[in-house]
């Protein structure tokens, strides 16, 4: 039989080493030799074997302490170390939990599985709901029908037909796990998983009820009432707590997660808090000035165009936008303006504003008279 290997250059580490840097050795090894990963590699599993027959003696400070003073004979059941030695038949639920810790839940190749039998909290549900733009303004009450589990008023959620009850599981004797034990590479091995008849319940029920079929829940459509409060946005979400699927035994009810979406308007546009739109003017109007009527979310309102406006001309309506969603006060609301150019005109018309640009000539076009004064100085 080969000479076993030092238990510290197995690891890779010093034997002054500490805990923390012995257990990272371990873990990067098993990880690198498990023969989950290297299926079929018989070297591998050798080493595996070695790498966690090093690990269980200098993890153990009994069995290290006997190791650093008389090495492999120290913790050798057959030498004079006594017993304390490595077992190949030894309980999973070291190593496992060993694996658990490290790896995140069951280790490789689907190990150790843990049952959830205490308190949980229902589902979390989602739903959409669409408002108009006025809606999602000023806020609006909404009833929503949703669709969610409820308790089985029959049974009233135990799930047993009314008269009867669930019995402890003689399968787990109510712990909802049970051991079975794996013959590996490495000897015996001991898991745990969920037990098979109470599916990690702890109990079982010889008599479902009828109506939920042993499930204690049943699926129903509720009404609920909704605020949505004024001056939310398109794509935000409004969550009710306690409104999702109820909990098992005895945890909270899930939420109630509602996603706004806002339909667009044919007017307004949103930006922010602000409220913008766009309004026609004619060109006597921004000539000579004018009062218009500017739709608004209160509806319309009277506002005086001065003389000479310009396309484009952009004028704010104070106190006229969105309400901020928390706090008091609203945004404000920008209309630009654009003027018409009229494309169907009558000869009188057209000598009209003839007569007008023959009077006018550049003095009156102000922008026009610079654009060619800086013409000529680009192209001197």
């Amino acid at each position: 039989m080969a000479e076993k290997r030092d238990y510290y250059e197995v690891l890779g580490v010093s034997k002054g080493a500490s805990d923390a840097e012995l257990k990272k050795a371990y873990r990067n090894l098993a990880k690198k030799y498990h023969p989950d990963v290297n299926p079929g590699d018989k070297s591998a599993e050798a080493k595996f074997k070695e790498v966690n027959e090093a690990y269980e003696v200098l993890s153990d400070s009994q069995k290290k302490s006997r190791y650093d003073q008389y090495g492999h004979a120290g913790v050798d059941p057959n030498g004079f170390g006594g017993a304390g030695g490595f077992s190949a038949d030894f309980d999973f639920g070291g190593i496992g939990d060993i694996f658990e810790t490290f790896f995140g839940g069951s280790g490789f190749g689907g190990g150790r599985s843990r049952s959830k039998r205490g308190p949980q909290k229902g589902a979390d549900l989602k739903y959409a709901v669409e408002i108009s733009f006025e809606e999602a303004a000023f806020g609006i009450d909404k009833e929503l029908t949703i669709g969610r589990m409820e308790v089985c008023l029959k049974c009233t959620g135990s799930g047993a037909k009314p008269g009867t009850e669930a019995t402890t599981c003689k399968h787990c004797n109510g712990t909802g796990q049970v051991q079975v034990k794996q013959n590996t590479p490495f000897g015996q091995f001991v898991n745990s998983k969920t037990c098979d008849v109470c599916r990690g319940e702890g109990k079982v029920i010889a008599d479902p009820c009828p109506a939920c079929n042993g499930k204690g829940k049943l699926r129903n459509n509720v009404k609920i009432k909704v605020n949505i409060p004024a001056g939310i946005d398109d794509g935000q979400t409004i969550s009710l707590r306690g409104e999702g699927d109820p909990g098992s035994k005895g945890g909270p009810s899930g939420d109630l997660l509602i996603n706004v979406r806002v339909k667009p308007h044919l007017l307004f546009k949103r930006q922010g808090n602000d409220v913008v739109c766009e309004e026609p003017i004619t060109f006597v109007q921004a000539a000579l000035g004018a009062e218009i009527e500017v739709p608004t979310l209160d509806g319309k309102v009277k506002y005086t165009v001065p003389e000479g406006t310009q396309t484009g001309s952009v004028f704010r309506l104070r106190g006229k936008g969105i309400p901020f969603l928390r706090g008091n006060g609203r945004g404000d609301q920008y209309v630009k303006v654009n003027i018409e150019v009229p494309k169907k005109l009558s000869e009188k018309q057209k000598e009209l504003l003839r007569e007008f640009a023959e009077i006018s000539g550049d003095e009156t076009h102000e922008q026009r008279k610079g654009f060619f004064d800086k013409m000529k100085d680009a192209f001197k």
